[in-house]
């Protein structure tokens, strides 16, 4: 599992939950290999249940976030099931590559109209938004919701983020969002959780830069003004409406992320 610097906040990556997923396999294979009777099975799988709760939560606190006893089973569940070959990446149509001297400034890509489940959040910090409104869209995700299946996981997660029009500071109010797979954009599963709102969002040409580390109020600013320099026409896009895109877990020290400059329809 991940460790972390004396005095910084605990991590966890999708690397750990991967191997966090191969010993919740061990245990499993090896429990059936000895034939544990049902009440082992149980204690086991409560067990394993408590490790990982217990994971997050340290996780967590160093994110000012409470994870809650409830998320135990879904947690546990998104572990056993997360296998990268099968996190399904939201189609996008590319239109352009601006490049300088081999280095890619920006992409501009056009993705088509789609259902997402959204949340909005509002905490004191845009880390706790984004790790609760993660937890509750994982609950959605992880059966809690009509079908009672387990959705899949599809990347990016989404945050839409506001600034004032000057574009010199971050708004408290973000939406969450998780692009609903395509086998299920038809119909979605409705959720228990009615904070989750299924939205289809309509066909959007969106300007991309990609970096890297975590993702609060200052780092996103310093990305949308970079940003707002390369773009040729940066007036063509929303002015106050921007997106992050997450491509690992929330929490990750060195996270894979996207800001997107939204063209104006």
């Amino acid at each position: 599992m991940g460790t972390a610097e004396p005095g910084a906040p605990a991590m966890i990556t999708l690397e750990d939950l991967d191997g966090m997923a191969e010993e919740s396999a061990d245990s499993a294979y090896h429990s059936n290999s000895s034939s544990p009777d049902e009440e082992a099975a149980e204690r086991m799988e409560d067990e394993d249940q408590e490790r990982l709760l217990s994971y997050w939560q340290s996780v967590g606190r160093g994110h000012q976030v409470d994870v809650p006893r409830e998320m135990a089973q879904p947690i546990q569940q998104l572990t056993r099931n997360n296998n990268p070959q099968e996190r399904q990446t939201i189609p996008f149509t590319l239109i352009q590559r601006k490049e300088k001297l081999g280095d890619l400034l920006y992409e501009k890509r056009q993705y088509g109209k789609a259902k997402w489940a959204c949340i909005k959040m509002k905490e004191k910090q845009y880390e706790q938004s984004i790790c609760l409104g993660f937890m509750k869209l994982m609950r959605y995700i992880c059966e809690q919701n009509s079908s009672g299946l387990y959705l899949g996981i599809t990347i990016p997660i989404v945050t839409i983020v506001h600034t004032n029009e000057s574009q010199s500071e971050m708004r408290q109010s973000v939406t969450v969002a998780y692009y609903l797979p395509e086998l299920l954009q038809d119909e979605p599963p409705h959720p228990f959780d009615s904070d989750i709102i299924i939205e289809e969002w309509p066909s959007t040409i969106v300007y991309s830069r990609s970096f890297r580390g975590i993702t609060n109020e200052d780092s996103i600013m310093r990305e949308i003004n970079l940003l707002a320099e390369i773009l040729e026409n940066p007036e063509l896009c929303l002015q106050d409406t921007f997106i992050i895109a997450g491509y690992t877990n929330p929490a990750a020290a060195n996270r894979h992320n996207e800001i997107w400059f939204l063209q104006r329809p």
